[in-house]
């Protein structure tokens, strides 16, 4: 398989489809090496529009839903990004590629082991993986509030923890719903709330060990 070409053929075929266009995304893509995060048994299926397996009961999202919640969250590089649901890394890798610094929450001891793996193999070192519940959200000594949050994996609502941990303007990506019906969503923290636009439907698969409370638009 040529790799570079299989690369450019996931960035033609099911990103501009999906109306991801952002250079600065595309951009992510080329440079943060998906190939690395994926599992050993999945290397040909790296860059097909597929979620795969990861074990644990947690799966690494199709990649075109990954290119469009990063490039809705529109990062900039000064930005602290929360990130729920770590899998094997890849979009945390994303995610620190635009961001100033990024947290990224995992449940599951192993996954969390085999992101910081994945990361420091790939030489990225503005992440930090911690063993935590994402529902919850993160307040870390000193941490305070976020700029962006992305939850990687479907859930059936927004917990209302992670809205209150949005600094104004800033926002949230995530996809919503219960199946077979999920969409993919961005809330804007503002002056009088919180502001959601439905992105796409699609399907997805649910993020493993994820039950809480949560904010229902």
């Amino acid at each position: 398989m040529n790799i570079e070409q299989a690369r450019e053929n996931m960035i033609a075929q099911q990103f501009r489809p999906c109306e991801v266009l952002d250079e600065a995304t595309l951009a992510a893509f080329r440079h943060v090496r998906r190939e690395a995060f994926v599992p050993p048994a999945c290397k040909d299926l790296a860059f097909a529009d597929t979620a795969l397996p990861l074990g644990q009961g947690q799966t690494m999202l199709e990649p075109r839903l990954e290119a469009r919640l990063l490039q809705e969250l529109a990062l900039k590089p000064t930005e602290r990004v929360l990130e729920v649901g770590t899998g094997s890394g890849f979009m945390a890798a994303l995610l620190a590629s635009q961001a100033g610094a990024v947290v990224s929450l995992e449940i599951v001891p192993e996954l969390a082991g085999l992101a910081r793996r994945n990361l420091e193999a790939a030489g990225i070192t503005n992440v930090r993986v911690e063993i935590a519940n994402g529902a919850e959200g993160w307040k870390g000594e000193g941490e305070g509030l976020w700029d962006a949050i992305l939850i990687s994996g479907a859930v059936p609502a927004v917990p209302e923890k992670l809205l209150k941990q949005l600094r104004p303007g800033g926002r949230l990506a995530a996809i919503v719903g219960s199946a077979p019906i999920f969409a993919a969503v961005l809330v804007v923290a503002t002056e009088n709330g919180f502001k959601t636009t439905k992105l796409l439907e699609t399907g997805a698969s649910p993020l493993a060990h994820f039950d809480t409370p949560a904010f229902r638009f």
